[in-house]
């Protein structure tokens, strides 16, 4: 699932929609163990779109040679962006907070500012809604106002993501793996592991 995951990105830095779709279907389906597989690529779908209207800001707001206006891009009408991660949140069944908390990661990724608490609110809420976990994470006593682990590990890959090297790739899938170890074992703690294929 890391490994697709990562693929599913590099699809996207190529510019193959059908083949970005692909590879995040391989993991929707797998982490979202409660929807059929339709559902789920109407989520995976969704996320693509949001990750191309994305791609269309940056492209109006940025000069001949590639550099983004960081002022222009904040003040881009991200709506569009919104409404996908939206369509993707009422697909899987998410707190509707997901959407407004990608689009600002990704325009805060874009503008220099704070996108990381933004990515792991955003993430936090994938995870609760993947494990069906409304509470996640259970921490005994202290650092009660984090994330937990798993949301963290997630944007360390998107940070290794940005590197943009071969070692970064394999380190991000190393990094992600428990992520995804973590949503297996909690479908297999519901009994729902025989409701989805694994890789063998």
């Amino acid at each position: 699932m890391a490994e697709q995951l990562c693929r599913g990105f590099r699809a996207h830095d190529d510019r193959d929609r059908d083949r970005s779709i692909e590879a995040f279907f391989e993991v929707d389906r797998r982490q979202f163990a409660h929807l059929d597989d339709a559902t789920a690529r109407t989520a995976t779908t969704a996320y693509v779109d949001a990750l191309w209207a994305k791609d269309a800001l940056e492209a109006d707001c940025s000069a001949a040679d590639g550099t983004i206006d960081t002022e222009a891009i904040a003040r881009a009408d991200w709506a569009p962006v919104e409404r996908c991660f939206g369509e993707r949140a009422a697909a899987v069944g998410m707190n509707s907070s997901y959407a407004r908390d990608s689009t600002a990661a990704w325009r805060r990724h874009k503008t220099g500012e704070d996108y990381w608490t933004a990515f792991l609110r955003a993430q936090t809420a994938e995870l609760r809604a993947a494990v069906q976990d409304p509470a996640y994470p259970h921490k005994p006593n202290e650092g009660l106002s984090g994330y937990g682990p798993e949301p963290v590990r997630y944007v360390l890959g998107v940070e290794l993501h940005d590197m943009h090297t071969e070692p970064h790739w394999r380190q991000a899938v190393r990094a992600l793996t428990p992520y995804y170890a973590f949503v297996l074992n909690a479908h297999r703690e519901r009994g729902l592991l025989n409701e989805i294929a694994l890789p063998s």
